[in-house]
């Protein structure tokens, strides 16, 4: 006798098809294929949950009391701030400067705990542990500095933009902010974060994972540093990949018929390395 199973929505697809594929051996059982089964529970779990959760965001203006969100049991802490930032239009802030915490109270006990969510965290899940009702969401805000960049490479007539950011925050990740600030469409890898020191008249390439306020910090109160953006005259964009198709024309039609391939796929993508003469 099989018995009915319900798959649970934290579980993987990759979980999903592997308990799918230890039940062949009651294939005899039922006249149905195995295959269209597997393919018919694989296409139900295709649409993702989701479920709603409200997150207190005072820390960003003082009429924000808190925001309802509907994510996904896949929606990390970071996906969430990114989402928070931009339905209020905060492009100019700092993601890292912000963290979730959740607050789990046992109200039998009366206990209350306070966890400090890392980015990676899965709010939704974590919220599943829980009767509804005795956990909550909220968004905090970590120490961080005021740096000036001169970005007049990337907005003409711009001469600085002072920026709060986190100890955390690289150098692709303030070019960043700076391009979402401008609403710029342009790659992060076109420019390039330069120190630039006016009293010993010498400039410093920064490494695209450098910390720029760590840097700020080691300079000395005599000398005159600030920060500029330049661009890389060397970059180059990424070509698109050419694809050599052959004339389907002239191939026999047992030849068309094997490498007929579905919309959006590349034609003839696994005869990259052939030429048909």
């Amino acid at each position: 006798m099989l018995k009915h199973v319900q798959l649970s929505p934290h579980r993987t697809r990759a979980c999903d098809t592997l308990s799918l594929s230890s039940t062949s051996s009651y294939s005899s059982l039922s006249p149905e294929p195995l295959s269209s089964r597997a393919s018919s529970c694989s296409s139900l779990s295709d649409s993702e949950p989701t479920t709603i959760i409200k997150v207190y965001a005072r820390c960003l203006r003082p009429d924000i009391e808190y925001k309802t969100l509907s994510i996904t049991y896949q929606t990390t802490c970071r996906d969430i701030i990114k989402m928070l930032l931009n339905k209020y239009r905060m492009r100019h802030r700092d993601p890292n400067l912000f963290f979730l915490t959740m607050e789990v109270t046992v109200r039998k006990v009366g206990l209350r705990t306070v966890l400090v969510l890392d980015d990676e965290a899965r709010p939704a899940v974590l919220e599943s542990c829980h009767p509804r009702g005795e956990s909550r969401f909220a968004l905090q805000t970590r120490r961080g500095g005021l740096v000036k960049v001169f970005d007049s490479a990337i907005m003409q007539g711009s001469q600085y933009k002072s920026l709060l950011i986190s100890e955390r925050t690289t150098v692709d990740e303030l070019i960043q902010i700076l391009l979402s600030c401008y609403g710029s469409k342009e790659q992060v890898e076109q420019f390039s974060l330069y120190e630039v020191c006016k009293n010993q008249e010498y400039q410093r390439k920064l490494h695209p994972d450098d910390r720029p306020l760590m840097v700020q910090m080691c300079w000395s109160p005599p000398h005159e540093f600030h920060f500029l953006i330049r661009r890389n005259l060397d970059f180059r964009p990424r070509s698109p990949k050419i694809v050599w198709a052959a004339d389907l024309a002239s191939l026999p039609c047992s030849s068309r018929q094997s490498i007929s391939v579905q919309d959006g796929d590349n034609v003839l993508a696994d005869f990259d390395n052939y030429f048909y003469i």
